[in-house]
């Protein structure tokens, strides 16, 4: 049954022939069994998932306020009743954790559905990273913020809330290589971008000082730069072989601006969601509602004056409408009053829709990154925006304009431990630090991810749902 000499040299020229092909010709050939996640996709999620209940059954505890042994004592604390369940931080934080949760799983994934074949990957994709992501953001930033003298880390209402925002700062990131990245390949991001995310949050808030209730630096600066320097080393140099899938239709913007409906409503709860309760939680949501409203409104205006005819773009009104909540999130709980609120927004959404505009394309020609939402945009620029903000803002804290809550917003200047432009310069060496994690990990995450292993799909198959998910049959094909 053994092959003749010229049967041989047949089959091998066979093969070296479908070497020698070029990849688009390779690609559009039954090459889809690299993508299949039949095996990798179970046991990295198996094994994931394993490896986290088992740190979780070491490490993590409940904390004093959810523990039925320490919560019942400091209620009969010596007998004097000195608390009573309503002081539980349940009933303060729970409300704003509900419209955080929204955000991370409604309101993100629905946002980045207006691609017209991708619907799937943007909800579905976002379910399993953000799923995964708040387990392993426990135990991440639990090591830094919450390890108790029993080297146990006490989990409770806020460490959740947190747990969300890192897994955001991620979401961000998967806005920039959106349809270009097989699950497997974005489970791996979390792991290593949740790591980094506590990391460089414990330097920022506990090592720095700095004030960054919103996240403008930690969540949303570091995930758009991490995100954009991913999507820089995973360049695909044929994608514009995908090109015709890359855009909308009508119905993918409409449930795209659900998402967008969703953040704006929410975002006041985003800011504040962990602020200290009373008057800055309540000027937090107030500086956060004006810089929103002001945005949108710069948002329109500018979108109409660079569009063709005059006309609204529907890219403009989904994402930099959104601008101005990222852009307060540092300054929100500072005294910036709500004038000062309305023209961040109004210069934020001015900024992030001219950034749609003519930066991105710039980005995708000359810098060869491939922002598939503008993150850059939307997250990136005023992210750093909200930084410089809250650096000048904190430079002028006083305690006549303060009173005694400088205690709260500013301790180490109400303490005279550092003066205010101390405190100011601690912002702006924080937003370095941020850059340099994002841009640092963001290459070294990204070559891991460039590691042909993980499924990528290939030019010529990047943003359709057939590749990863079940297409129903009266998808149109492209």
């Amino acid at each position: 049954f053994a092959l003749s000499v010229p049967a041989r040299a047949s089959c091998l020229g066979e093969k070296l022939s479908f070497l020698l092909l070029p990849d688009s010709i390779k690609d559009s050939g039954k090459m889809t069994h690299a993508t299949s996640m039949r095996v990798k996709l179970p046991v990295v999620c198996i094994i994931l998932e394993g490896v986290t209940m088992v740190l979780f059954a070491i490490f993590v505890r409940y904390d004093k306020e959810t523990d039925p042994k320490k919560w019942h004592m400091l209620l009969d604390k010596n007998g004097s009743h000195a608390h009573t369940n309503i002081d539980n931080d349940f009933y303060f934080r729970y409300p704003s954790f509900q419209d955080v949760h929204v955000m991370i799983f409604i309101g993100f994934g629905f946002l980045m559905t207006f691609l017209k074949r991708y619907g799937f990957g943007s909800v579905g994709f976002n379910f399993l990273i953000a799923s995964f992501g708040i387990q392993w953001a426990a135990l991440m930033q639990g090591f830094f913020h919450f390890l108790g003298d029993d080297n146990k880390i006490h989990v409770g209402i806020e460490s959740m809330i947190n747990a969300e925002f890192c897994t955001g700062s991620v979401l961000i990131s998967f806005g920039g290589v959106l349809g270009k990245t097989s699950p497997v390949q974005l489970l791996v991001m979390t792991i290593f971008e949740t790591t980094l995310f506590a990391i460089n949050e414990y330097i920022v808030v506990t090592v720095l000082g700095a004030k960054d209730a919103g996240g403008s630096m930690t969540i949303h600066t570091f995930g758009a730069y991490f995100g954009l320097t991913v999507a820089r080393v995973l360049y695909r140099p044929d994608l514009h072989k995908s090109k015709h899938r890359e855009g909308s239709v009508y119905h993918s913007d409409i449930f795209a601006m659900i998402g967008t409906v969703y953040l704006w409503m929410f975002w006041p709860s985003f800011n504040s969601a962990i602020t200290a309760h009373g008057d800055d939680q309540h000027r937090t949501v107030m500086n956060t509602y004006y810089s929103l409203a002001a945005c949108t409104l710069a948002a329109y205006a500018i979108s109409a004056l660079v569009s063709h005819e005059g006309k609204l773009d529907m890219v403009h009104i989904q994402n930099a409408t959104l601008a101005g909540g990222v852009a307060v999130g540092t300054a929100a709980e500072m005294v910036m009053t709500p004038f000062g609120a309305m023209i961040v927004g109004f210069i934020t959404g001015t900024i992030s829709t001219l950034g749609f505009k003519y930066l991105s394309p710039i980005l995708d020609s000359k810098l060869k990154i491939q922002d598939t939402c503008g993150i850059h945009n939307l997250h990136g620029m005023p992210g750093i925006i909200g930084a410089v903000v809250g650096s000048i803002i904190a430079s002028f804290a006083t305690r006549d304009v303060y009173g005694t809550g400088l205690e709260d917003v500013f301790p180490l200047v109400a303490s005279e431990d550092r003066t205010a432009s101390t405190q100011g310069i601690n912002q702006i060496i924080s937003l370095g630090v941020t850059l340099g994690f994002a841009l640092v990990g963001g290459v070294l995450v990204g070559f891991i991810m460039k590691i042909p292993i993980w499924g990528s799909p290939a030019d010529t198959q990047c943003f359709t749902d057939e590749i990863y998910w079940e297409a129903m049959s009266t998808t149109e094909s492209l």
